[in-house]
């Protein structure tokens, strides 16, 4: 928490201080957040970074400046904050404390910073944040504007509702926002432009804003600066398209919102616009005769799952500018939302939205044109060599022409998430047809085609295809679908007549924007791995952190998220994202869960939540915050989550009571190889969410229930070894046998049963300690290097148990087991197994993906094989990002950038660099932008293993504790000098080839002997 000695004066008053030394101050962030539009938060928190290039630089005080105008931003001057120096090294979350904010307002601010000397380090850049409505009752600040939609659409009838107004301008336009929402999705169009939001130094459009939530107890509006599209117009049209989206797709059945007939699509929205005379026009959604509508448009279906169908020959040319004749549309209705969730409040989205992100974008790497297959079975498909393009720079740019009979297979390169953007020549009234998909058909059991065709049986029942009707224009139509989504590498297309198809782009759509970390390494099966998972991560951080992307599912399993939430936040700034999604958990808690307590297994929405059992995925309501906090060192968010978190712990002990049990779990160790006690599994995480509520109750001054949540830890424990931890005989051995594994999972052999000492069982023990003597303990890791290592004595010694079935050295564990699996080997000093297990490339492996050719993670391990063919079609998604979490333990150990529990936020972190054993990685590169800076860590082997070098980047305001291997402490140096003996630096000891040292803020470059 911020702690604040004091007051020591405002710029005007203070006294005067030593000369300025080098540096500056950057990276301000309001809400987590650069330059945001539309903040309701009425004490919003501000955040800065510090940068010096002296060592052990400190921030000692600092001087936050909020004022109306950039003018207004000095001392004495500023009419909103002027917070007087302050004496703090807080630079994360500071709370604002100055005058009430008004809605629709810009504000402006900076901040200067002062070391422990009393130094001048430099004042930030003038920024800014805006206030949106400042309102959640959806009626002020709205001035008027209802909820409306087209009359007599019923819903989910062809064409999508295209409504429109138009308005005369009364002057010279000094600034416009529009406010806006939908129950559905929406294209928003201003003055005859869609509406576009600041991205890499241009613009890019959002897709499917405004995303999703559990409409019935929450929805988001967004706000946007349009002032560029409405100050040299003399009228201004207002327009948007409506998309069912998630609130009247299947995607929602079973949620309470859902109706089977559909639900009516609405739009809400305030254009404001202020005069340069300081008079201002609203513009707003009204079911009176100034707003038309129509569904005779182009957009004629659209669905998550399916995709579109656009008719390029309904197109209505002009109809989003000024004086377009829409005499004979329909009138629009209100469409009484409040009326039937009274309660369900209207909230800026506060996180980073869905976005395309061009950077990312994909070309054809190659075009395959077929005639139709030969052979036996599904047979073979027949290619044409003359339309068949292989070279990926001719495959991005050549034309392609097919006709009926024919298909086109596009390969991307890589598995992606967004909308297709293709460009075509042909007769009007030609259908084109684009189906999505993952993988090629080989010729196994489990293809779905002909050889060499796009496979889409792990589909399900998602159509995931983009239907197109040219309109005949010889100079080519372009188009991009923007109502829905896809996960995909390839694309099958396939015409009723003869066109030419003269470019295809996959445009990347994520919300996970800004990159805040890399790992890279001197390994290309390594690097490959990462890639995938980063991927991954941009394909699932789409508005909510899904599970897959491609398949009729695509929902916000909290299970997947919880496991990969570290990884997630080390690789890009999503903070705000997982915090948005962690309201939408409490949400559900209260809609869906058991009691109104439980946490449930997929937010949002009602879809497969579990009626009970739900351990490892319910416990994200707890994980996830604490995540955000550690990662973040942002405690109010374990302020604000506390009553649902305390409602949950208090259920799970109303549901088990003095057994001290877990709730059970239905999922289990999902898709483990080797099966555990799902119960087993429920009362490990019963205690590991105990343990995670005493830490967040200290972190905020919870003392008292601090010491409660530590003695029901205590509690669980003794219950635990009572129950699992048997030493009969003299052995120790958990006895993850008792109880079944998951009674659900797809696919899985019903004849395996659970086994005692099972990897996920013994990492879960090892991690949160429940055992009772450092015996028991060091038997526990000789068990499980037993359980990873898999020898022909292991596999002789247990016969019956699945891991003969597998190599040596190969991992066993689940969803549950894999973010703790490699973490846990190397604090228990088995570094070694953990870099076996990463080399491995046999089944059960994360390499095994990358040797069969994946580009994302996937949701087996045994997904896919050029041996085996297919895994179960019933849930085989070739883009999740579970088993991807990983990563953490890349950042943290194989890189050695490590936060430290006891001082979240990095404020005081590790460098604690692991070394590769089996010298296949001898050079890796780490680096994460942390709340204080850029962290880098980065060794290099050399002379044939025996030397070290070592660069790190400590940033001000943080310090950090190094742990580097050696052979002994005055190896280690900085130059011809021991890096003991560096000023600032202090010495911790040496013990077990590896010396310590607390190191002030700063760059370093360090070598060191290690034999």
């Amino acid at each position: 928490m911020p702690v604040v000695a004091g007051v020591v004066g405002n710029g005007a008053a203070a006294q005067a201080a030593p000369a300025p030394e080098e540096g500056s101050v950057e990276g301000l962030t309001v809400e987590h957040r650069t330059e945001p539009l539309g903040v309701d938060a009425t004490q919003p928190r501000f955040g800065w970074r510090m940068r010096s290039g002296r060592r052990g630089r400190a921030q000692g005080s600092y001087q936050i400046l909020v004022a109306s105008s950039p003018g207004r931003l000095t001392a004495g001057r500023a009419d909103l904050w002027d917070s007087g120096r302050i004496r703090s090294s807080e630079s994360v979350a500071v709370r604002y404390r100055g005058r009430s904010l008004k809605a629709s307002t810009r504000y402006y601010w900076t901040v200067t910073v002062r070391d422990t000397e009393g130094r001048l380090v430099g004042s930030g850049p003038v920024t800014w944040f805006e206030t949106g409505l400042m309102s959640t009752d959806g009626v002020t600040g709205w001035d008027g504007a209802q909820w409306i939609g087209m009359r007599g659409k019923a819903p989910r009838s062809p064409g999508a509702p295209m409504l429109r107004t138009q308005a005369r301008l009364r002057g010279r336009v000094r600034e416009a926002r529009l406010y806006i929402s939908a129950l559905g999705v929406y294209d928003a169009y201003v003055s005859g432009h869609r509406v576009t939001v600041p991205q890499d130094g241009g613009t890019t459009l959002e897709l499917l804003p405004p995303g999703w939530t559990n409409y019935d107890a929450r929805v988001n509006y967004l706000t946007y600066d349009v002032t560029h599209l409405v100050a040299r117009e003399q009228d201004v049209t207002l327009a948007a398209v409506l998309g069912n989206g998630w609130y009247n797709g299947r995607i929602s059945e079973g949620s309470t919102y859902y109706s089977q007939d559909g639900n009516s699509l609405a739009v809400k929205a305030r254009l404001l616009i202020r005069y340069a005379d300081g008079s201002a026009q609203s513009v707003v959604t009204r079911p009176d005769r100034s707003w038309k509508a129509t569904d005779t448009g182009p957009h004629r279906a659209d669905d998550i799952y399916d995709g579109q169908t656009y008719d390029a020959r309904q197109e209505l040319p002009g109809w989003t500018s000024s004086g377009f004749d829409d005499s004979d549309w329909a009138e629009t209705e209100r469409v009484p939302f409040e009326t039937r969730y009274p309660d369900a409040p209207l909230l800026a989205y506060p996180a980073e939205t869905a976005r395309l992100i061009g950077r990312w974008d994909r070309r054809p790497q190659s075009v395959t044109v077929y005639t139709g297959a030969a052979g036996e079975g599904r047979g073979r498909i027949v290619v044409d060599p003359d339309r068949t393009v292989t070279d990926p720079h001719r495959a991005a740019a050549t034309p392609v022409t097919i006709g009926p009979g024919d298909t086109a297979v596009f390969d991307l390169g890589q598995n992606m998430v967004g909308v297709p953007r293709y460009s075509l020549r042909g007769p009007a009234g030609a259908q084109v047809t684009f189906r999505f998909g993952e993988m090629l058909n080989d010729d196994s059991a489990g293809a779905d085609g002909p050889e060499g065709s796009v496979y889409r049986a792990n589909l399900r029942s998602a159509k995931a295809t983009s239907t197109y009707v040219l309109k005949g224009d010889r100079r080519g139509e372009t188009h991009q679908d923007s109502l829905t989504f896809y996960g995909f590498r390839y694309a099958s297309v396939t015409a009723t007549e003869t066109v030419t198809i003269t470019g295809l782009t996959g445009k990347v759509a994520t919300s996970a924007i800004r990159e805040t970390g890399t790992v890279t390494t001197n390994d290309p099966d390594t690097n490959r791995l990462i890639s995938n998972i980063r991927w991954g991560q941009r394909g699932n951080y789409l508005w909510v952190p899904t599970d897959c992307p491609q398949r009729d599912e695509r929902l916000g399993w909290t299970g997947d998220t919880q496991v990969f939430s570290v990884t997630g936040l080390y690789n890009a700034d999503a903070a705000p994202f997982l915090s948005h999604f962690q309201d939408t958990v409490v949400d559900s808690q209260t809609v869906y869960g058991q009691d109104k307590a439980q946490f449930t297994g997929v937010a949002p929405s009602g879809r497969y939540n579990f009626p009970g059992g739900g351990s490892g995925w319910a416990d994200c309501g707890v994980v996830l915050p604490w995540t955000l906090w550690q990662m973040t060192g942002d405690p109010s968010v374990i302020e604000r989550n506390w009553p649902a978190m305390t409602r949950y712990l208090d259920w799970i002990r109303r549901q088990t009571g003095d057994t001290y049990a877990g709730q059970g779990s239905l999922t289990g160790d999902w898709l483990a190889p080797q099966k555990t006690s799902a119960q087993l599994m429920s009362d490990v995480y019963y205690g590991y969410v105990a343990r995670l509520m005493a830490q967040m109750a200290r972190a905020v001054g919870r003392s008292a229930e601090a010491t409660t949540y530590e003695q029901l830890f205590a509690n669980i424990k003794k219950a635990f070894i009572k129950k699992y931890v048997s030493t009969e005989g003299g052995t120790v051995t958990v006895k993850s046998s008792l109880g079944d594994a998951s009674p659900i999972e797809p696919g899985a052999d019903p004849n395996e049963k659970t086994e005692d000492n099972t990897q996920s069982a013994l990492l879960w023990v090892l991690k949160l300690g429940l055992y009772d003597t450092e015996a028991q303990r060091r038997a526990l890791v000789g068990h499980l290097a037993d359980n990873i290592g898999n020898d022909a004595a292991y596999k002789a010694a247990h016969p019956h148990s699945s891991r003969v079935k597998y190599a040596e050295n190969s991992l066993s564990v689940g969803f549950l087991g894999v973010n703790v699996l490699t973490p846990v080997l190397s604090d228990e000093g088995r570094s070694d197994l953990a870099y076996r297990l990463l080399h491995q490339d046999a089944m059960p492996s994360w390499l095994f993906s990358v040797r069969n050719g994946a580009t994302t993670v996937w949701e087996r391990w045994n997904s896919y094989s050029e041996e085996a063919g297919f895994g179960p079609v019933s849930m085989n998604s070739f883009n999740h990002y579970a088993y991807g979490a990983v990563m953490e333990w890349m950042y943290a150990y194989m890189a050695g950038i490590a936060r430290d529990p006891q001082s979240p936020g990095f404020r005081h972190f590790l460098l604690q660099p692991h070394l590769d054993p089996t010298g296949r990685i001898t050079h890796v590169i780490g680096a994460h932008e942390s709340p204080y800076g850029e962290i880098r860590s980065e060794w290099r082997l050399g002379d044939k293993g025996t030397t070290l070098s070592y660069d790190a980047l400590v940033p001000a305001n943080s310090e950090a504790t190094l742990r580097l291997p050696a052979v002994s402490a005055d190896s280690v140096r900085e130059g011809r000098h021991p890096l003991a003996g560096v000023d600032g630096v202090r010495f911790l000891g040496q013990a077990d080839g590896v010396a310590s040292y607390r190191l002030p803020s700063g760059a370093y470059r360090l070598t060191s002997r290690l034999r």
